[in-house]
């Protein structure tokens, strides 16, 4: 990690999700996948994410949020549930991007979630797919088509399995 990501991992924390984090979880949600897939209107979708959100949070699901402290923002956020294992969402903010934030969220999760995670992505989302398998994510089989119609597979991620390279 370069000096200037170890300074910006430093600046940041995990919460759990307050309401106040809602509107800005809200914008980085959109911002997110806009990002990674420019063709699907999300801002048409958000009413569903937030309904989707409020299910899996009733359901046991934790929303940890990673804010910088410098400047104050929300770089990013993700959904696990512990009982579980399932993590429904990860999303970095485009400027957080290759900055560590999903690293620190991941590891956010398995503190969560210590024994397994196991997420659906799509298929066709290289930078996630790279970025799972560096994380010790091994495939374990096709997913559930996504609500834009693309494929998806299902990986996971156990603790001191020979995929996990840590």
């Amino acid at each position: 990690m370069s000096r200037a990501a170890t300074q910006a991992a430093s600046a940041r924390h995990v919460a759990c999700r307050a309401a106040t984090d809602t509107p800005a979880l809200m914008e980085l949600w959109v911002a997110s996948w806009r990002a990674t897939y420019a063709d699907i209107d999300f801002d048409a979708r958000l009413e569903w994410f937030e309904a989707h959100l409020a299910a899996l949070e009733a359901d046991g699901a934790l929303t940890l949020c990673l804010h910088d402290d410098e400047p104050s923002a929300l770089a990013g956020f993700v959904v696990i549930n512990p009982a579980t294992g399932w993590l429904d969402q990860l999303c970095v903010h485009p400027n957080c991007f290759g900055a560590g934030a999903a690293r620190a969220l991941i590891d956010a999760a398995r503190q969560a979630s210590p024994n397994r995670i196991r997420l659906d992505v799509n298929a066709d989302n290289t930078r996630a797919r790279r970025f799972y398998e560096r994380e010790g994510f091994s495939l374990v089989g096709a997913g559930a088509v996504s609500r834009s119609g693309r494929a998806t597979v299902v990986l996971e991620w156990r603790p001191n399995c020979p995929a996990d390279g840590k």
